[in-house]
């Protein structure tokens, strides 16, 4: 049985009066590659941002590789407007922040893509691996980092090579074409060495050709790098492809999980989601 990587229990996000997410829990297994779909609005990406400590739960757990990295519960004002279930059940306060997850081999990318615009390409990697940097600020200044300044560098052009942007490394960032932004940005999560990848909408923007090429790239970073996955998509036809399984959100709760041949027969889904035949 494969280990469970992520796991989720009564994930609870309220702001204010409003439920963004309604008692969520999921697991994403060593290996696999899990979609996360829903209509716009859906709680897709507050999902990932709770589990990436963008935010704290307002109710809830997540855990990653059996570790504890978030849970809360409502408290004050909160207390009295919750409007979902298990409350009392999560008595601790746990809260990392986003560049504490990211030490625990967990990388993510955004639904509008945030590189260092004016950087170049190679930088834009650099940059993500010197959060691993083991020099302080005397070893710095005395240049007696050198070594492993040399072996970041190197490995930065063997990543961009891998990712097959190699040859634009000195170009500036934003000046690549879309769907080699997309793959920048993925590039530079990569370089933080996770085992575990987040990705919010990489498709997002892409054209047929481009999102062909985005799934077999996915699939091929998941083997080579030994990935587990977990994907925000609204284009249908990768996340079927790529899919082990998938969970579905509706107004911040789900409504259904399995293979992708399961949702796409699921009434439920195709009532909510994936639309309904015109008779």
């Amino acid at each position: 049985m494969s280990e469970n990587v992520l796991h989720l229990e009564n994930v609870t996000m309220q702001f204010g009066g409003v439920v963004a997410v309604n008692d969520v829990s999921m697991d994403v297994n060593e290996g696999e590659i899990v979609a996360l779909i829903g209509p716009n609005g859906a709680g897709k990406t507050t999902v990932f941002n709770v589990i990436t400590g963008v935010y704290a739960p307002t109710n809830g757990r997540v855990s990653l590789r059996g570790r504890v990295i978030a849970e809360d519960h409502p408290r004050g004002k909160m207390r009295k407007m919750y409007a979902a279930g298990h409350l009392g059940e999560y008595p601790r306060s746990v809260n990392n922040t986003p560049d504490r997850i990211t030490r625990l081999n967990m990388a993510r990318t955004f639904q509008n893509i945030r590189l260092f615009k004016s950087m170049t390409v190679f930088d834009n990697v650099l940059v993500a691996k010197h959060m691993h940097l083991k020099a302080n600020f005397f070893s710095t200044a005395l240049h007696l980092n050198a070594r492993e300044e040399r072996r970041m560098r190197e490995e930065t052009m063997e990543l961009l090579r891998i990712v097959g942007l190699e040859n634009e490394c000195d170009e500036i960032a934003t000046s690549l074409p879309y769907g080699q932004q997309r793959r920048l940005e993925i590039a530079r999560a990569l370089s933080t060495n996770p085992s575990m990848l987040l990705l919010d909408e990489p498709a997002a923007g892409m054209n047929p050709q481009e999102t062909e090429d985005l799934s077999a790239f996915i699939r091929e970073i998941k083997d080579r790098f030994g990935l587990t996955v977990l994907l925000i998509e609204h284009d249908m036809n990768l996340v079927m492809d790529i899919s082990d399984r998938i969970y579905v959100l509706n107004f911040g709760a789900l409504i259904a999980e399995g293979t992708p041949a399961e949702i796409q027969s699921n009434p439920d889904v195709i009532t909510a989601y994936l639309g309904v035949a015109e008779e």
